[in-house]
């Protein structure tokens, strides 16, 4: 089984010293009855569609395909109701692992959030001195809950 273990933090961006070679990045979302997550993603000059478990601690399944660009933007058109996700992705390396850096935008503007895939759930990393907090269990930081609690409403942290 596909399985994604990943630990996400707040970071201080004065810390990072300067971003390039962003992925611009739109999703949407397909409701479910449960837990589920199915996620059309547009990256770049690619698109995926994503199917992802409920969390259990900083683990859950996750499949991922990569499907022809036009074929994501219709299923974002046509089965994808509400607002979109929309962020700036940007990889950095650090310490022997990649973490992905979003900025978001939109009704986000001013989240950033940090996040590093584990191999298991023990795997041990360094922090880098940009990140802040953990907010890996935290559900209102998952993408699928800024469509209808997004970062404008939030008290300000």
């Amino acid at each position: 089984m596909a399985t994604e273990i990943e630990r996400k933090f707040l970071i201080d961006l004065t810390k990072i010293g300067p971003l390039e070679g962003g992925t611009y990045i739109k999703q949407g979302y397909i409701a479910t009855a449960d837990k589920t997550v199915v996620r059309a993603r547009l990256a770049g000059n690619k698109a995926y569609l994503t199917l992802k478990g409920e969390n259990k601690g900083i683990t859950r399944a996750e499949f991922e395909y990569e499907i022809p660009v036009a074929d994501a933007r219709q299923i974002m058109t046509e089965l994808c109701h509400g607002p979109m996700v929309e962020k700036t992705r940007y990889l950095i390396v650090f310490s022997g692992h990649t973490w992905e850096v979003d900025i978001f935008h939109g009704d986000n503007d001013g989240l950033v959030v940090a996040e590093i895939e584990l191999e298991n759930e023990d795997e041990s990393f360094e922090l880098p001195a940009w990140v802040t907090t953990e907010v890996s269990g935290d559900a209102k930081y998952y993408n699928a809950s800024l469509l209808d609690n997004p970062f404008k409403r939030w008290e300000k942290l």
